[in-house]
């Protein structure tokens, strides 16, 4: 798992350059919980990991460019996703 999460945050930081390291993998690990919950939620069997990873890099490359700006129209989220004490990559 750890060595998915790894690749899927490079490809998070290649799509958008203003996230952090982790903030990136902050979201990856947000998208993919939420992908997993919502597919339970909605009574599917689980897929397995490769299902997760394929929706996974689709949100990264459909919606990536644009995760940095989600905190700032969601204050709910913002503590979790507050990168100003991050070390940039």
């Amino acid at each position: 798992m750890e060595e998915t999460f790894r690749k899927l945050t490079e490809r998070l930081l290649e799509t958008n350059s203003r996230l952090s390291a982790a903030r990136a993998r902050t979201w990856v690990e947000l998208l993919w919980e939420d992908f997993e919950t919502t597919y339970a939620k909605a009574g599917y069997d689980y897929k397995g990991k490769e299902a997760a990873e394929k929706i996974v890099t689709q949100w990264i490359e459909n919606y990536g460019r644009h995760l940095h700006e989600f905190a700032a129209r969601n204050p709910k989220y913002k503590h979790m996703l507050d990168d100003s004490n991050d070390v940039t990559h």
